[in-house]
Order: C-alpha cells, then sequence, then structure tokens
C-alpha cells in the first residue's frame, strides 16, 4: 500500500481489483491502508477464497462486506464468508429484508443496517446512492481516501441524478455496460426478461454506459472498469468499441483522456492501484 505525506497531509491511496463480474456472479475487492473491502459475494465461499488467492489475498484478511442489493449473483456466499470469519455485513434495510434467508444466521453484531449517507470505517469514508434497480432499496457505493475514490455503479437500468452526483469526479468508475440492444433484442431471452433488462430498473446497454463514460470523462474521470457485461447479449470488443466511438465524437482521447478497462466473469483483474 502506497502511503506518504504530502503538505502535512497522509497520501492514502486505495487498491481494486475485480474478482467476478457478470450474471452468474459478482465481487469486487478495494483496499486502503486500514481496511479490505469486499463489494458483494456473488460467488461460493470457495470461489471467492481461491480469487483472493489469486491477488494474494485470502478471507481471513477482509474486514467487511458492503452489499449493493439482495439478488443471488450479488450475495450467493455473503453469509458463508461472514460466518467463517466473523465479517460485519453492511446493507440498507429494505436489503437485509429481502436478502436475509438467503444470507443465513448470522449474529446480530455482524448485521449492520446502513443510512443513504457518508460513513466512515478507518481511512475510508464510504457514500451509498441509490440507483435504479428491481431490488428492494439497492445502492452503488462511493469508497474515498485521502488521495483516492473509487464508485461502483452497477445492476441499474438508468444514470440518475443521484448516481451523477456521487460518481462524478472518481478517479475510478466501475461502470455497467451490460448489454448491446439489438444483440438483446434479437437474442434467445424471452420477451418479459428482455423488457425488464432494457428497463429504467434493469441493466444499462452499450449506448447507456458510452454516454455515462463521456460525460464522466468530462468531469475528470480518467479510468473506468466496464463491469456486468451479459454473456448473451454483449462482447467486450463491441462494448469497447460503442464507448470508444461515442468518445471520439466528443473529441476525447482514448488512452490519453480516458482510460478503459473490463471486469469479466470468469477471470480476476490485476490489483491495481488508484492515486
Amino acid at each position: 500500500m502506497k502511503l506518504y505525506i504530502e503538505k502535512g497531509v497522509i497520501i492514502i491511496t486505495l487498491k481494486v481489483s475485480a474478482l467476478a463480474s457478470g450474471s452468474s456472479g459478482n465481487s469486487i475487492y478495494i483496499e486502503s491502508e486500514e481496511k479490505k473491502i469486499l463489494i458483494d459475494a456473488g460467488l461460493s465461499g470457495k470461489a471467492i477464497n481461491r480469487r483472493l488467492e489469486k491477488i494474494d489475498r485470502q478471507v481471513e484478511d477482509i474486514d467487511l462486506i458492503l452489499v449493493t442489493h439482495e439478488h443471488n449473483d450479488h450475495v450467493h456466499g455473503v453469509g458463508v464468508l461472514a460466518r467463517k470469519c466473523d465479517i460485519p455485513i453492511y446493507a440498507t434495510a429494505g436489503t437485509w429484508a429481502k436478502a436475509e434467508e438467503k444470507i443465513g444466521n448470522i449474529k446480530g453484531s455482524q448485521q449492520k443496517e446502513i443510512k443513504q449517507k457518508e460513513f466512515t470505517l478507518g481511512d475510508c469514508k464510504i457514500r451509498p446512492f441509490a440507483i435504479s434497480h428491481d431490488a428492494q432499496e439497492p445502492v452503488g457505493y462511493r469508497i474515498k481516501s485521502s488521495s483516492a475514490q473509487i464508485a461502483v455503479a452497477t445492476d441499474t437500468g438508468e444514470i440518475t441524478p443521484e448516481v451523477q452526483e456521487h460518481v462524478k469526479g472518481s478517479d475510478l468508475v466501475v461502470l455497467e455496460s451490460n448489454h448491446d440492444l439489438e444483440m438483446l433484442k434479437i437474442g434467445p431471452y424471452p420477451w418479459h426478461l428482455k423488457k425488464r433488462i432494457m428497463g429504467e430498473e434493469g441493466h444499462l446497454s452499450n449506448d447507456d454506459a458510452a454516454a455515462f463514460a463521456v460525460e464522466l470523462a468530462q468531469n475528470s474521470v480518467q479510468r473506468i472498469l466496464l463491469a456486468h457485461l451479459s454473456q448473451d447479449n454483449n462482447v467486450p470488443e463491441l462494448a469497447f468499441l460503442t464507448i470508444k466511438n461515442m468518445l471520439i465524437e466528443a473529441d476525447i482521447e482514448l488512452g490519453t483522456d480516458l482510460e478503459l478497462s473490463f471486469a469479466h466473469q470468469d477471470e480476476v483483474s490485476p490489483l491495481f492501484t488508484i492515486e
């Protein structure tokens, strides 16, 4: 962990790795000098541990789990990890009401109910913010140290003013680019599922992500990690091309003004530093 002093202020960087991203399971690891955090644990406990080992971390290292919402691809391994390592779980009241049965029995001291306002844990300021998804009180998260800020905005059918407010100015944004609209329309999903995905409480399309990427780049965001890509209705090359073309139209240069990378379902992204 990079830790130094500049003009009398302690500068604390953040490290991040996408352990898994997609409809089969989601989990993001974020580390500060004092705290090691999981945002969601949508794989089995064993799978999460194996993926942490790929970045030289252990489940026993985790200080807390932040839950975005109650869908199984975000909470599948939360309970077993919490019970095994006595990890506190942070979620909104609505998420607790829907996820408690999936998480299973844990100690009362591990059940942390959060409000949609900023709170501090160690050297991290954590700000939940509402997202637009068909879940009970779902949230994204902004995590800030003294010198770095990461925002996670996935599983949202639209970019609301609240998402805009809390994501802008981040050093890294984990942004959903779930589907190509034409692939979804002609794909094998039943119409009711297609309608859900395309709806305001569904998932962001590549076009939606591209439009917001332009806005983020114009507001000083320099790195975006594209996440939650559908395995049936998207491919990374298409998501990249859609966003690249819209950035070019806005006179934003990839690799100079903005860096794009991908979080994958079956690959752990390298642990990289944000400062």
